[in-house]
């Protein structure tokens, strides 16, 4: 009877991971077969398979997103930004971390009121704040708002956390050594960092790639638009064309898909080691 039951259990879990799987397999499924279909074909079997594997989409996607105008966009802005966040923001995590000044603890809990509040609801002082210093339509403002408007405070919170179980004696020999508060960071403690540097980075960058409110409302210029911006062009106020559509999202997604591949061991080795030690 026990064996039963346990076979029974055994099925009941194995269904649900299939529905599950389904669940998930299913929208990414309808995606990539619509991109191979006609707009005729795609209406008349929406699920079933293409009659053939018609690339004509995608070369029409390509050309009308000026893929790799707009993907050169897209990486400038995120390298950019991750390479301004990862400096300032362990600098500033290091400072915090090991100084007993109050007004260091003031300025974390600063910095965490910006993980709390939705960037959103500063979007109408933020336009006029990057207006007044003539930022609009640039890829600096823009760089300027992922960094210290969005992504700042959670990457300041991480490389604390992860600052903390780097023993303090390393820097006491250092001290010993000669070695002032600037270099002993730089040549001790930022080579410690490197998981928390690699999750930082990972987490930064495809929130950064993703972002696609700040360009839209800050960067009006057709030539510096990013992926979503192009991917969004394509949207009609009454309807659209997903056969041109789906291809586009793909074309959009390539560059995440294939950084994860490259990037797929430090991704979860960086991911693991920030859980734990943060």
């Amino acid at each position: 009877m026990k064996i039963k039951n346990r076979k029974l259990r055994s099925s009941f879990t194995n269904i649900m991971y299939l529905l599950a799987g389904a669940v998930v397999f299913l929208p990414i499924y309808y995606l990539l077969i619509t991109t191979f279909k006609t707009p005729a074909e795609a209406t008349a079997s929406p699920f079933g398979l293409p009659k053939s594997l018609n690339f004509s989409n995608y070369s029409k996607a390509y050309s009308a997103m000026d893929y790799p105008r707009a993907v050169s966009n897209n990486l400038l802005i995120t390298v950019c930004s991750v390479i301004i966040i990862i400096l300032i923001s362990s600098m500033a995590a290091y400072v915090i971390a090991r100084s007993d000044r109050k007004i260091f603890k003031w300025m974390f809990s600063i910095f965490m009121v910006g993980l709390i509040i939705p960037f959103q609801i500063a979007i109408i002082p933020l336009y006029k704040i990057i207006s007044g210093m003539n930022l609009m339509n640039t890829f600096p403002g823009i760089i300027l708002i992922d960094v210290f408007c969005i992504n700042l405070p959670l990457s300041i919170f991480l490389f604390r956390g992860f600052i903390y179980t780097v023993p303090i004696e390393l820097e006491e020999a250092a001290a010993i050594d000669g070695y002032g508060t600037f270099r002993t960071f730089w040549s001790i403690i930022f080579p410690l960092l490197k998981p928390i540097v690699s999750t930082v980075a990972i987490l930064d960058a495809l929130a950064i790639w993703n972002d696609f409110l700040t360009p839209l409302l800050f960067l009006q210029d057709p030539n510096k638009a990013v992926l979503l911006q192009e991917v969004y062009k394509n949207v009609g106020p009454f309807s659209t064309d997903w056969t041109s559509f789906f291809p586009m999202l793909v074309l959009a997604t390539l560059p995440l898909v294939i950084f994860f591949l490259i990037m797929q061991k430090s991704i979860i080795d960086g991911v693991v080691a920030g859980a734990v030690k943060g």
